[in-house]
């Protein structure tokens, strides 16, 4: 299966901590958007802490892949915001 993380810039999605770092500015701002900011900071924190002495490279890709995956769902649910259209899923 192919990484999510190609959709990201190489330079965030090879390393963890500039990954953690976007999480935790995402949670910052849609935190602010819904009143509940240090809650969605918490829970990125919890999620990077729980997993930070995994060493099995496969383990360390998956938990990269499913950061991505937030990150990725949040553009487009911010572009949508913005644009005022749906993008489509794909049937793939």
């Amino acid at each position: 299966m192919p990484s999510l993380q190609t959709a990201l810039p190489p330079e965030l999605a090879n390393n963890a901590v500039r990954l953690y770092r976007e999480c935790l500015r995402r949670a910052k701002y849609i935190g602010h958007k819904q009143n509940n900011t240090q809650l969605l900071i918490e829970m990125v924190r919890q999620q990077f802490k729980k997993h930070m002495h995994e060493t099995d490279p496969d383990k360390i890709q998956i938990l990269k892949d499913n950061a991505a995956r937030g990150l990725i769902n949040h553009m487009l649910h911010e572009s949508e915001n913005l644009s005022g259209r749906k993008f489509s899923k794909s049937s793939a």
